[in-house]
């Protein structure tokens, strides 16, 4: 019995058109450019307390219907990385079309800090949390912190759902290829 080699799986760079992955993956800005191929919904992250604050976020997903858990991942020198973990809970408002200005306001290194942030917010304490809850938006959802993993220069902080409010009439607010765009009219339905 004869067994064939398995064919040589070496790339010909004559015949491969994609580039190297390890060249790629080492250059930050190629990678951050890869990432931003991924369209997101775009949110504000916030905490109450002492020192309420808040940030622009599109690292944010739900995780689980049974317990309810969303995550949001935040780069480990961010203000809000050291709010999050002091506080232990905080409010998601998922932003709809019409907030870009939210989500630059809150991304603004130079805005004011503590609530000075939401003076000219229309915002709410969250009932349950007292993090602050943006009006006008698709869905608010108040978090208690349920776990945090490491995750390279982030931290992911999982949150368990104490709380959420939705809005179905508008559309949503999106990040991609490093711009925020709109959903455009023409929709086709899912059926799940």
């Amino acid at each position: 019995m004869s067994v064939n080699p398995e064919p040589s799986r070496e790339a010909d760079p004559a015949k491969d058109p994609d580039p190297p992955v390890m060249d790629a993956v080492a250059d930050v800005r190629a990678m951050r450019g890869a990432f931003g191929m991924f369209a997101t919904g775009v949110t504000v992250v916030t905490v109450g307390g002492g020192s309420p604050h808040a940030m622009t976020a599109n690292s944010f997903t739900s995780v689980s219907l049974d317990p309810p858990l969303v995550l949001v991942c935040v780069d480990r020198g961010a203000i809000m990385h050291g709010c999050l973990t002091a506080e232990g809970s905080f409010g998601v408002s998922v932003l709809a079309a019409g907030q870009e200005s939210l989500a630059r306001h809150f991304s603004n290194r130079w805005r004011p800090l503590g609530i000075a942030q939401f003076d000219a917010v229309d915002w709410r304490p969250g009932p349950l949390t007292g993090s602050p809850l943006l009006a006008g938006t698709l869905a608010r959802f108040e978090c208690e912190l349920w776990r945090t993993y490491e995750g390279g220069d982030h931290s992911i902080f999982v949150g368990r759902v104490l709380s959420m409010e939705q809005q179905d009439d508008r559309d949503g607010l999106l990040f991609f290829h490093g711009r925020f765009r709109r959903i455009t009219p023409d929709r086709s339905e899912v059926s799940a």
